[in-house]
């Protein structure tokens, strides 16, 4: 074991012992659970990955779980309830992360599942379901041109796999597939039928300021936001920087400029719950005397609403197709991500919210999410909710993402009071779990 780093400063010390959670994520925060030697990025299928499933499968069955991987990669660990083979409760989260992560974004959802089934098993505790914890390999979508692959394979609505997408390496996930071992063409197989599932709940931080603003630790998600993600990409002249005339430029990296001056401009003048972000940007031939002749970069377009999300990608697409007319530059817009609004189940939501006010003695705080999360995904499989944690300045996606151990505390207790309640109201049900 590698020792724990401190905690970020600026950050109270945990006012409970039991922060092992935390002290997880920070174990899996560095070499050789990142792809990197400096930072944190754990991409899907990478080695880093590979080390972590190892890793996170070890503390499943030191949890009480029996543990396998599906066919998309995706870590399970299981707890059988009262009945063997009874339908599962599903806590998930991601383990895959953005380049330059912190630690917690998906990884602490997973290990607050784990900390969730040793809790149970401890007591001698078996629910009238199963609980499985899963930990999804690819929601961040960072390594291959498409997020959320393992959650959609899982909850049956990957219609087909994007076998020749090319990772930046140049590896297609065929091959990436193969390399560790995957069958392509059993990868649909991961999918669960809706009678061997009751419900999926995930915990995960804010990554906003809403709670911390609010002073509280938690809070439940109403609805997570739709999102758009496409690829813009830019063909334009590529001639000697010395050489070529202003007037007769056809610049690419020129006409991507005004086109993200563009899209910042129509994402600010939308309604609050509207954004739109440019997060990539690659410039071709990419030498310092020459003009750039071709661009590609990423649009993410998100809102509460698919009516709003899908009025400014309408807006933004005019526009960018008008900047480029009139540059006299070739454009191509790539849908990439089509992910609709998801309202969280509104009866396990309340539950939830109960369960937050039982332990906490604080009302409920309901919140849409702006960021997309697998469980937007498994809401086609099977009824969802999400508990939301505090976490510092809503800082996420950064080194500096940060959480304190009694707002950890506190979610793991309301976790356990809702799994409870769940249980009590579901077993006057015996209909819902026939295999």
């Amino acid at each position: 074991m590698t020792p724990t780093p401190p905690s970020p400063k600026g950050l109270p010390e945990a006012t409970r012992a039991d922060s092992r959670p935390v002290n997880r994520c920070d174990h899996l925060g560095a070499h050789p659970f990142s792809d990197t030697q400096d930072g944190l990025f754990r991409a899907y299928l990478s080695d880093a990955y590979a080390a972590t499933c190892k890793q996170v499968a070890q503390w499943m069955h030191e949890a009480g779980m029996t543990t396998r991987t599906d066919g998309a990669g995706n870590l399970i660990g299981r707890y059988e309830g009262q009945t063997p083979g009874a339908p599962a409760l599903l806590i998930g989260s991601h383990l895959d992360t953005v380049r330059n992560a912190g630690r917690y974004d998906g990884t602490l959802g997973v290990m607050l599942g784990i900390e969730v089934v040793a809790h149970f098993a401890a007591h001698g505790e078996r629910l009238p379901f199963a609980i499985e914890v899963i930990g999804f390999g690819d929601e961040e979508g960072s390594r291959f041109p498409a997020s959320m692959l393992t959650s959609r394979a899982v909850a049956g609505t990957l219609d087909a796999l994007p076998l020749d997408a090319v990772d930046a390496n140049g590896a297609t996930l065929h091959e990436v597939l193969h390399k560790n071992g995957l069958d392509p063409t059993r990868y649909l197989e991961a999918a669960y039928r809706p009678e061997q599932v009751v419900a999926y709940m995930e915990a995960h931080i804010e990554q906003g300021p809403v709670l911390e603003a609010a002073n509280l630790s938690v809070g439940v998600v109403s609805a997570i936001a739709a999102q758009y993600r496409f690829k813009v990409s830019i063909q334009g002249v590529a001639g000697h920087a010395g050489t070529m005339p202003m007037s007769l430029r056809k610049d690419a990296l020129a006409a991507a400029a005004e086109a993200m001056v563009a899209i910042e401009r129509i994402g600010a003048a939308g309604p609050t719950d509207l954004v739109a972000t440019v997060g990539q940007l690659h410039v071709g031939p990419g030498a310092s005397n020459v003009v750039p002749g071709q661009t590609t970069f990423s649009l993410d377009i998100r809102a509460g609403t698919e009516l709003v999300r899908d009025q400014a990608a309408a807006e933004i697409c005019e526009t960018l197709q008008t900047i480029a007319d009139k540059r006299g530059v070739g454009l191509s817009i790539e849908l990439q991500n089509d992910l609709p609004a998801t309202p969280c189940n509104p009866d396990l939501t309340t539950q939830l919210a109960a369960s937050v006010t039982h332990m906490t003695g604080q009302a409920a705080r309901k919140l849409v999410s702006g960021a997309g999360h697998d469980a937007m995904v498994m809401a086609a499989l099977t009824p969802v909710c999400m508990l939301f944690l505090r976490c510092h300045q809503g800082i996420s996606h950064n080194p500096a993402e940060a959480v304190r151990h009694d707002d950890v505390h506190t979610a793991l207790l309301v976790m356990l009071d809702f799994i409870r309640t769940f249980a009590t109201t579901t077993a006057h049900k015996p209909t819902e779990f026939s295999a």
